[in-house]
């Protein structure tokens, strides 16, 4: 069954964990997506598809829905009005107390769910702290690291619309159409070569960038090209593969307790 954390009484949850469930965070942003997204967008995009998913499971699962993680580690974001960021020390402390929280009520696998690319670093490092302080399996699962939706978005710009392109704004005119605002959206032109570059702010071989590095408005991607329908599409493509994560996750064989 499919159970958010907050809704439950100790004695549920004390009960559920004896069921070895699957714990599910999403990890969001707040921060500034340019002039036509939002500045909940990572977090509503998150949240999103943590709903589509649970509609996708199996209902013999056991899944543990945690309160999302708001705010992240949004450093390349802050000289933009209203990002709001974590140190990085802060956001790993941050994951690190939520599993120590799970370890306490005898959960140990856990899933996050990241829809924002600046949680990466400090996931990596909470999630290995975790492994070996409780035996946790921590699957980190970013969700445009995962297989993309085929045909959906061309090559160019699913690899640069790296911040606020087609991929985010087109979810987001699903999911909260009356924040998205394109009425004056100008694209940006790419500030460094993508492609075949092996080198770039999401290549293979990346460099340190501030949003401001990718435009005046530090957003990267052609937002023109989203529409309400791919962002439907999207939703369940990503869904579907989170689905997958989460069930496979369930099916991992346990870790010893150190």
């Amino acid at each position: 069954m499919m159970h958010h954390w907050q809704t439950l009484t100790a004695p549920q949850l004390a009960d559920i964990a004896q069921r070895d469930p699957v714990a599910v965070l999403v990890l969001g942003a707040i921060e500034q997506h340019g002039t036509h997204l939002p500045l909940a967008t990572d977090l509503t995009i998150g949240e999103g598809l943590q709903a589509a998913m649970l509609e996708q499971l199996d209902p013999s699962l056991d899944v543990l829905c945690l309160p999302p993680m708001a705010v992240g580690a949004s450093d390349e974001h802050k000289s933009y009005p209203g990002t709001l960021s974590l140190p990085a020390p802060v956001a790993i402390a941050t994951l690190e107390a939520y599993g120590d929280s799970l370890a306490h009520a005898g959960i140990r696998r856990l899933v996050l769910i990241n829809s924002h690319g600046g949680n990466k670093a400090v996931m990596d490092l909470a999630a290995l702290t975790l492994r070996r302080r409780h035996a946790m399996r921590v699957v980190k699962a970013t969700y445009t690291r995962l297989p993309p939706l085929k045909g959906a978005i061309n090559a160019d710009e699913l690899c640069y619309g790296l911040h606020g392109g087609a991929l985010e704004t087109a979810i987001m005119l699903h999911l909260a159409p009356a924040l998205v605002q394109l009425e004056d959206y100008q694209a940006a032109a790419p500030a460094t070569p993508q492609g075949d570059s092996l080198v770039g702010p999401e290549a293979a071989a990346s460099f340190a960038w501030l949003a401001e590095d990718l435009s005046d408005h530090g957003v990267a991607g052609d937002a023109r090209q989203a529409t309400a329908e791919l962002g439907a599409r999207l939703v369940q493509h990503y869904a579907g593969q989170l689905a997958a994560v989460v069930t496979e996750t369930a099916r991992l064989h346990a870790l010893s307790t150190p």
